[in-house]
């Protein structure tokens, strides 16, 4: 078992005992549902993945290389730069597994029929939050009309080889 997967299971293994144990009889679970880690990998210094629960869905990261982790007291935040932009995450801690930073996603979970769509939408927002960015599209250049100018070089008081001819712009 990989280092992101180990902690990943030891996180699954604390909410499911508080789920068991404190949360499955509230009003704001979604019963539909079931606690599971997802998608974990490594990032950056990091092991990163997604924690579904049947009362939210939360990005989360866990220490894997100790000496680079910077843990924040619990309900502080810190913000990380991903490919899809910064996003807060905010302190926790738990006897456990120690020191761990959470995003939300979702909460509460009403919103999922079943525990599979709950699944792929945190495997889908993994994906979403570690890819790069498209570059734009290259825009095309205006098309001239049959008088060889364009109908911005129009509007602007330029000829068709971009000079301006005196009237405008």
């Amino acid at each position: 078992m990989s280092e992101a997967a180990s902690a990943a299971a030891a996180l699954q293994a604390v909410f499911e005992r508080i789920w068991q144990e404190q949360m499955r009889d509230l009003p704001m679970v979604n019963p539909a549902l079931r606690v599971e880690a997802v998608g974990f990998r490594p990032w950056a210094d990091h092991s990163l993945g997604v924690l579904v629960t049947p009362w939210f869905m939360n990005l989360v990261l866990l220490p894997r290389v100790a000496e680079h982790w910077c843990a924040i007291r619990e309900r502080e935040t810190r913000a990380y730069r991903f490919p899809a932009g910064v996003f807060e995450f905010i302190g926790a801690q738990d006897a456990s597994i120690g020191d761990y930073q959470s995003c939300s996603l979702f909460s509460p979970m009403f919103e999922f029929a079943d525990h599979e769509g709950a699944r792929a939408t945190a495997l889908a927002a993994l994906d979403e939050l570690l890819a790069e960015p498209a570059a734009p599209a290259p825009q095309p250049a205006p098309k001239p009309d049959a008088a060889g100018v364009s109908k911005r070089d129009f509007l602007f008081g330029r000829r068709g080889d971009g000079h301006n001819d005196g009237t405008g712009g």
